[in-house]
């Protein structure tokens, strides 16, 4: 048989494979139409133990946990009318729950049963998680994030931290969680917790100021005092009210909303949404009058405090080009950066002290990221010399 048969067979034997399994797919895909729809599944009354694991939850969240085709807004409605109780008394959705409490679940409808949870690992966001850790044990995990990398998702957002952290969950579907934030382009020292329970917790260290917070910066100019006390309200500026996304689609200003989103603005007490916010900070180096080397402690954790602190007192961090931009920078010679000096956000979370869930002590450091270990190379800052911050009062 000559060549050209042979591939003209093997063509027509490829023809029909396709063709048979087409046939069989849209076999499966009629039968599947026809099926009858899955019949609800009724319950009755039920009385639950909140697990240790559970602690810390929201209600709503622990019935969707429980109950996953109970839907939200029959969740809302029985809550209204009391027949949901913890430890026999009324709550509504958005109760914490504590290990151990009783919860008297009324009977439901449910829908059918969903498909069992399937685990989907990205190989790459295990291996680029595992490259981040600066400390883990069996309760949480410490993350050095880098420059550039959301740590939760929003608009045009699809890749970061709270998604990558999905690929550690375990079988039936728990995942690691985030204790608190960063900017995108602020690196340094984050906090996950390894479960629900140890987030709650930890969360509470963080809502009663027992975490000690220390970030490095480089801010343009020198601040006079070389330590100081910022002690401001802010509240949310223009670009963050309720038309902010059309803002940034559509009109002259869309550039400008969009470098506006979510900036905040130094406020007066009592205004609308404005918040007490304080920050300790110390010159620990610097190159006058160019710059200086900060090390800052925010004793609270508004949007944005440190970027909004820095240009408040008139010396805006190094790199930021929402606070601080090109309309704010000086023009003299004299404040000049040299060109080699990297234009990304000069800011890093770079300690985290606070209290272990299991008792103990987290302390946490994170190194220079690589355009900020340049930048102090360059002015050869030394990042091993004392820290006046670690003085600053912690109230």
């Amino acid at each position: 048989m000559t060549n050209g048969s042979q591939k003209r067979k093997a063509r027509v034997a490829q023809k029909h494979a396709g063709e048979a399994e087409a046939a069989k797919a849209e076999k499966a895909a009629r039968q599947k139409a026809a099926a009858p729809a899955p019949s609800p599944v009724k319950t009755g009354v039920q009385t639950l133990t909140v697990e240790p694991e559970e602690a810390g939850m929201r209600l709503d969240r622990w019935f969707k946990r429980r109950f996953p085709g109970l839907a939200l807004s029959h969740l809302a409605k029985i809550a209204r009318k009391g027949e949901v109780r913890v430890d026999g008394k009324r709550v509504e959705t958005a109760t914490r729950i504590e290990e151990g409490q009783i919860i008297r679940v009324p009977p439901l409808t449910l829908d059918a049963p969903a498909a069992p949870y399937v685990k989907r690992v990205n190989a790459d966001d295990v291996e680029a998680l595992r490259r981040m850790v600066l400390f883990e044990d069996k309760h949480v995990m410490v993350l050095n994030k880098p420059y550039g990398l959301a740590v939760q998702g929003g608009s045009g957002t699809t890749h970061h931290i709270d998604g990558m952290l999905a690929s550690l969950a375990d079988e039936k579907g728990n995942r690691p969680v985030l204790v608190h934030r960063l900017d995108r382009d602020t690196s340094g020292v984050l906090l996950i917790a390894k479960n629900r329970k140890i987030a709650a917790e930890l969360g509470e260290v963080f809502r009663s100021r027992k975490a000690q917070k220390i970030y490095w910066a480089l801010v343009e100019g020198v601040p006079k005092p070389s330590q100081g006390r910022i002690s401001l309200y802010l509240a949310k500026g223009p670009g963050m009210g309720d038309d902010r996304a059309s803002r940034a689609r559509h009109g002259a200003d869309a550039k400008a909303a969009r470098n506006d989103l979510e900036k905040m603005r130094v406020a007066k007490h009592g205004e609308d949404d404005a918040q007490h916010s304080l920050t300790y900070y110390a010159i620990v180096d610097k190159i006058a009058p160019k710059c200086a080397w900060l090390s800052m402690k925010p004793l609270t954790g508004r949007t944005h405090q440190l970027r909004a602190h820095a240009e408040a007192i008139g010396h805006p961090i190094f790199g930021d080009p929402k606070y601080g931009g090109e309309d704010h920078r000086r023009r003299d010679a004299m404040h000049v950066m040299p060109d080699n000096i990297d234009r990304k956000l000069h800011l890093l979370a770079r300690r985290l002290v606070l209290p272990h869930p299991a008792g103990g002590v987290i302390d946490v450091t994170a190194p220079l990221p690589e355009h900020m270990q340049k930048t102090w190379d360059s002015f050869a800052f030394d990042a091993k010399q004392y820290d006046p911050i670690v003085d600053a009062p912690e109230e």
